[in-house]
């Protein structure tokens, strides 16, 4: 018979109290130990603050989800790894400093009965880390005696294949630490880094409690040790169904992130690969693939999953009905995975995560592009495409040019999305790409088919003259980027693009100079002022610190030398600052009027629209 659910409110001291033969696990899927100084800064204060008020009710730290589906001596830890982590580190912690003012204790009746207490406590820890029984611990510490309790150490195992390996024993090595400096020595110092940022989180986090522990009383360490272990709770709730408590987890969950699809997921391919005797080839391979994915700001790991979904249902022809009309319905990624095409897990755990290496090396390659990440801002859903073609490319054999010609196609139907009443989920822009990704896919078919697929779907659509007047009208910032790129192209010069750049406003929208700024540019009130401030002829591309250096100064500030602490557009890598600077060199007091901005943004909807039509 299945066991039903189990929830328990338990304190701290009884939910951290195992037999002997039961541990703590943290599940394959899970993320890596991220609790940072802040999280623990709050834990702290929390008992503190409880400590001060005198409240009599139990302070609670939330719900915690086990799974005991393999193992009743298991506990899986499905929502509490993070918590529970922290526990045992300042579990840790507070022993240390039991343990030297134990060794301080004077033989006075009140010392006495205070050292009672802190042996009362440090047999507690002491059961609660290394399940050792009471009569079992001395009195008094002693680090030789001590040492050896420390080194049966059994209470977590990590199994996260997202933790890098060489950190999973960190806990470990600080739990068997008999004081601070052995735990310091011990511990894995990060290569490159300096200070406490050469730790892992979890001896940065034991230091901090250290600290705070330090500075306690011995009094003061008495009491706020008993209290987090007996007037601390969470509700425990065990679960004999991993799908069970999962379900449970996402939906109670309030602090945190949900798990993703990638933490799910990832738990069935190593499984998988386990029962091939492949787990340690897996385990790599998934560790190769996290890391590389970790370089990149504008892919994670569950828009690979999406994107290679994306890629097989193109390739086996899923979206394609019998009589070759289109199906828009997308599957979630886990129920892809996990139900619709479970072979890719079951079967070939080893060549999938091989597969979605190529496709981050492939990204790694076209994202040195400009105009790939100018993609990648126009739409969300850009990425899912264009991640399927790019596995037509062998690893470190992409086809710079077609990755190009691609992104620009792309980006013009993407631009019009930006300028028409339709959303993407329209049949003109969803339907058609869903269509145009079976090509994508297929590597028999040139990208100038593809193109003219492009061409074709624009020309058929929409009237040159209404995108050309929407341009014109339109106040967002994306086809700012766009228009700086188009500007470079038609001028045959290098676009370098930089990740931190601000959208410029040319003529500021505030600032204390506002009237005469107004007033310098013809414009005669507040009205006619919101028609040209966001027009697409008045913004530029600028560097982040170029653009907060100079705040909303007046125009000929922006394009002379400099202020003496500011920098101005003649120090910007980007061509439309670096034009008006030039065009505007030898006036003297130059001025940026609506008649300026006109011109600009009729020349920028013309450059946009023949780039859409291709012209």
């Amino acid at each position: 018979m299945a066991k039903t659910i189990e929830p328990n409110l338990r304190k701290i001291g009884d939910y951290l109290k195992l037999e002997n033969d039961t541990i703590f696990v943290i599940p394959e899927y899970q993320r890596v130990y991220s609790w940072s100084i802040n999280n623990c800064d709050k834990l702290w204060q929390d008992i503190v603050d409880y400590i001060l008020e005198g409240n009599k009710d139990r302070y609670f730290f939330g719900t915690i989800i086990i799974n005991c589906q393999d193992n009743d001596s298991k506990y899986s830890l499905i929502d509490g790894q993070q918590r529970t982590t922290t526990f045992l580190l300042l579990l840790k912690a507070l022993l240390m400093r039991i343990n030297i003012e134990i060794n301080k204790c004077t033989q006075d009746e009140e010392s006495a009965a205070l050292c009672r207490g802190l042996r009362d406590r440090r047999r507690t820890i002491m059961k609660l880390l290394y399940k050792v029984e009471a009569e079992y611990v001395s009195d008094d510490p002693n680090k030789n005696q001590d040492g050896e309790i420390y080194k049966q150490v059994n209470i977590l195992k990590n199994n996260s294949i997202n933790e890098n390996d060489l950190y999973k024993t960190e806990l470990d090595t600080i739990l068997k630490a008999v004081d601070f400096d052995d735990a310091e020595a011990n511990v894995i110092k990060i290569k490159n880094k300096q200070k406490d940022n050469r730790y892992t989180s979890f001896f940065r986090n034991f230091k901090y409690f250290y600290g705070k522990i330090s500075e306690l009383s011995p009094s003061q360490l008495n009491n706020i040790t008993k209290v987090f272990i007996e007037n601390c709770e969470v509700i425990e709730i065990k679960s004999w169904n991993v799908e069970q408590a999962i379900r449970m987890f996402n939906s109670l969950n309030s602090d945190g992130l949900p798990l993703r699809d990638s933490d799910i997921i990832s738990a069935d391919f190593y499984a998988s690969s386990e029962s091939m005797n492949k787990s340690k080839e897996f385990s790599e391979l998934w560790r190769e693939l996290y890391d590389r994915i970790n370089t990149l700001d504008e892919i994670d790991i569950d828009s690979i999953l999406a994107q290679y979904m994306y890629y097989m249902r193109a390739k086996n022809r899923d979206i394609v009905s019998s009589t070759g009309a289109i199906n828009v319905t997308v599957p979630g990624v886990r129920r892809y995975f996990k139900e619709i095409n479970t072979d890719l897990v079951n079967r070939y755990p080893i060549q999938t995560c091989q597969e979605m290496i190529k496709l981050v090396k492939n990204w790694e390659v076209s994202l040195k592009q400009p105009i790939v990440k100018i993609l990648l801002k126009f739409n969300e859903n850009a990425k899912l495409f264009f991640g399927g073609y790019l596995l037509r490319f062998d690893e470190n054999n992409v086809n710079e040019q077609e990755v190009k010609l691609l992104a620009e196609t792309m980006i013009r139907l993407f631009a019009v999305l930006e300028l028409v009443d339709a959303g993407y989920s329209s049949t003109k822009f969803k339907t058609f790409l869903f269509g145009e990704m079976v090509k994508f896919v297929d590597k028999t078919i040139p990208i100038s088919e593809i193109i003219a697929d492009f061409d074709s779907h624009i020309s058929k659509n929409w009237k040159e003259d209404d995108l050309k007047k929407s341009i014109y009208d339109n106040e967002g910032n994306i086809l700012v980027y766009l228009n700086e790129y188009l500007f470079a192209k038609e001028r045959n010069i290098d676009f370098k693009f930089e990740e931190k750049c601000d959208v410029e406003h040319i003529m500021p929208s505030s600032g204390h100079n506002l009237p005469e700024i107004r007033k310098d540019a013809k414009i005669l009130n507040d009205e006619e002022f919101r028609s040209f401030v966001n027009k697409i002829g008045n913004k530029i591309l600028l560097e982040y610190k170029i653009n907060r250096r100079l705040g909303n100064e007046w125009f000929r500030t922006k394009v002379s030398t400099t202020l003496e602490s500011k920098t101005g557009y003649i120090n910007s890598k980007y061509n439309i600052a670096k034009y008006l600077v030039e065009k505007y060199r030898n006036t003297d007091k130059p001025f940026w009027t609506k008649d300026d901005i006109n011109v600009a943004s009729q020349n920028a909807s013309e450059r946009i629209v023949k780039f859409i039509y291709n012209k």
